[in-house]
């Protein structure tokens, strides 16, 4: 199984495309979109638009795993997020690829074993988890291996039922 991790955001999108084979996890690519913070708005979405339908034209995954939108103190922070976010969506679903959301905590817990796990706790696990020589870098990065893991370990638990 293919899976695409987001971890949206409007300067810096994260995004991962690891390959589960049997109980172990195949790194093929993970970087960033970044948008130029001085590009309105409209042109920055656009611009995450175009850099994430490259990725998935380029690797096909089969399924988008994404971070669940959770409340933010700066209300003008937590809807740019959500303008990137509701992009994402839009771009997965014109590809026809299955989406699934994750909670931080739901995140941390199938990666660290622990759902308030500090960044270098996951840092630290997504290296080892993808066999990597350090932390993907920037956080975002290295956040969106966590959530692709994340839907690795819950589409398993899923197929169990």
């Amino acid at each position: 199984m293919l899976i695409l991790g987001i971890d949206p955001g409007i300067a810096i999108t994260g995004f991962a495309i690891i390959e589960k084979i049997g109980h172990r996890h195949q790194h093929i690519e993970c970087g960033a979109f970044l948008t130029p913070s001085q590009d309105p708005l409209p042109r920055r979405l656009h611009s995450l638009y175009q850099q994430l339908s490259q990725i998935i034209e380029k690797h096909q995954p089969e399924t988008l795993a994404i971070e669940q939108l959770f409340f933010n103190k700066n209300v003008k922070t937590a809807l740019t997020v959500g303008h990137a976010r509701g992009v994402v969506l839009l771009c997965a679903e014109s590809f026809n690829i299955p989406i699934f959301h994750y909670t931080p905590s739901e995140v941390k817990l199938a990666v660290c074993g622990y759902g308030k796990a500090d960044k270098k706790q996951v840092q630290y696990m997504v290296k080892t988890l993808l066999n990597l020589d350090r932390p993907p870098k920037p956080d975002d990065v290295a956040d969106a291996c966590a959530i692709a893991i994340c839907h690795s370990h819950s589409f398993k638990l899923k197929s169990l039922a």
